[in-house]
């Protein structure tokens, strides 16, 4: 199983295949984008856990697909690539959310100790939860089911256990219908009109036996999104 997914948004194809190859030999899947459209894309609509993005991109540039990016997938882990080594852009990279910076010419040691050192720092690595408890009930993931303290259990859909894992892994902020649309579904949301995830809350909620009137597990924060109430690991 590879390591992790990593997008690579970067123009110059001999820097691109060169960072795939090491990337791939040391167990990761890379992925490759060689505009800004094309990068900002793939960031916003794949599954990857980790952003390699060049500054300087044909159409758009990285500073504003990290902004873009910042947007839907907050925590997402993202290194900038650039020939721009100067102090300023170092510094509005890591302010505008950047993990880290590296400047060319770096070599393949230098840049898979960074990788490694960004996703053992990412709150994604701690996503390797297979059970939660709150409120008399306990959420077992592997088999998709709800056990209350008070006898009774209920099965949980494959979407409805993502979206509810989802929160989880995220505990303690909001987390937005755009991100839920991006991460639980997929999708690109930009321009997207769906209902999707509101529905998938109601039933949600209806699994938990989470009160609509006063939910305690699955919370509503108007105008933002969602977030978990105080859970406990069991």
């Amino acid at each position: 199983m590879p390591l992790g997914s990593v997008l690579i948004v970067e123009d110059d194809a001999a820097i691109r295949r060169g960072v795939a190859d090491a990337l791939r030999f040391a167990g990761y899947a890379p992925r490759e984008e060689a505009t800004g459209t094309g990068g900002l894309r793939a960031a916003l609509g794949g599954q990857i856990d980790l952003l390699l993005l060049d500054v300087v991109l044909p159409e758009i540039d990285g500073f504003r697909i990290l902004d873009e990016v910042r947007k839907v997938h907050p925590t997402l882990p993202v290194i900038m690539l650039t020939a721009k080594g100067t102090e300023e852009d170092r510094i509005r990279g890591l302010r505008n959310g950047a993990d880290d910076y590296v400047v060319k010419p770096f070599s393949a040691r230098e840049l898979l100790a960074r990788v490694d050192a960004v996703l053992r720092r990412s709150p994604g690595r701690t996503s390797e939860i297979e059970s939660f408890s709150l409120d008399g009930r306990t959420v077992n993931f592997a088999r998709r089911e709800v056990v209350f303290t008070g006898g009774g259990r209920s099965e949980l859909s494959e979407k409805e256990a993502a979206l509810l894992h989802y929160l989880v892994v995220h505990k303690g902020r909001v987390v937005s219908r755009d991100e839920l649309l991006a991460h639980v579904w997929g999708l690109d949301p930009r321009g997207v009109q769906t209902r999707a995830v509101d529905m998938h809350i109601v039933r949600l909620r209806e699994r938990l036996r989470d009160d609509p009137a006063e939910p305690r597990i699955v919370l509503t924060v108007r105008a933002k999104g969602y977030m978990l109430g105080e859970a406990e690991a069991p």
